[in-house]
């Protein structure tokens, strides 16, 4: 750890919208007394569809802008992000800042779960396109089967408001009835979206599946790093900035369904 970092510097967490502010607010819940600088690239979303290449540019920028606002640690709350951008992020960064992702907490999770034989994934077409869960998974624990499926219906009805009813209800359940699934003993929600449907996917599967996402996992990653180098803030500093690449009412709107609460977005046009 650089010895120019400090436990009152803030963390930086980013994403390529708003889905990240379901990890965002994981890490505000545990770790309360954290300030925390989020940045949404909504000038860019989706991620899915972008280059590995473009990815790791964005994600080199955004991490600049991080750095400007002296962020300690930061977290890649964004699976595509992860997937492309997570081993260039970390060389860009060198010693400035702690560098963290989504997705290795969901793995070690998973993977020491001995309950878990076969384990199914959800995710976006670009994330399981890169199979980067599935690698991941089979290193850490290679007798682990692993079912994948893009849902690529799912985040863009989340971001709508349109879950927790009954047509949301019947496309997950369509989803989630895929043949592979069947005889699964884990679920991992590789989409930061898809919190926001976890008690669907509970339903569907009568509690009798253990069911993964990226929040608290990825809020206990942040906890441990920090504490494994010396930078747990333990005074009240909780001051949180919410800003956006680029700024509309609808993105304003709903922020509240991922945060849990009303936030204030700022525009930050990084990119100009």
């Amino acid at each position: 750890m650089p010895s120019s970092l400090r436990a009152t510097q803030p963390i930086g967490i980013f994403d390529s919208g708003i889905g990240g502010l379901t990890v965002a607010g994981a890490v505000a819940r545990l770790l309360p007394n954290e300030r925390i600088v989020y940045f949404g690239d909504t000038a860019h979303l989706p991620y899915g569809d972008k280059s590995f290449e473009a990815i790791q540019g964005y994600s080199n920028r955004i991490a600049d802008f991080l750095l400007e606002q002296d962020c300690k640690l930061i977290l890649i709350a964004c699976n595509t992000a992860s997937a492309a951008a997570y081993d260039t992020l970390k060389v860009h960064l060198g010693n400035r800042a702690l560098l963290l992702n989504v997705i290795d907490p969901l793995v070690k999770a998973v993977a020491a779960d001995e309950t878990i034989k076969k384990v199914g994934i959800i995710a976006t077409k670009a994330t399981v396109s890169s199979g980067v869960y599935e690698r991941k998974l089979k290193e850490a624990r290679p007798s682990l089967e692993v079912a994948s499926l893009a849902t690529a219906l799912l985040a863009s009805m989340i971001e709508a408001g349109f879950y927790n009813n009954s047509v949301s209800q019947a496309i997950i359940n369509s989803y989630l009835s895929y043949p592979d699934f069947q005889d699964i003993q884990g679920m991992l929600l590789a989409c930061t979206h898809y919190p926001l449907i976890r008690n669907e996917i509970d339903f569907y599967f009568r509690h009798r599946v253990n069911v993964y996402d990226s929040t608290d996992t990825a809020a206990r990653a942040v906890k441990e790093a920090l504490e494994a180098n010396g930078l747990l803030n333990t005074e009240p500093n909780a001051g949180k900035r919410f800003c956006v690449s680029d700024y509309t009412d609808a993105f304003a709107h709903t922020t509240k369904l991922f945060f849990g609460q009303e936030i204030s977005l700022e525009h930050c046009p990084i990119w100009d």
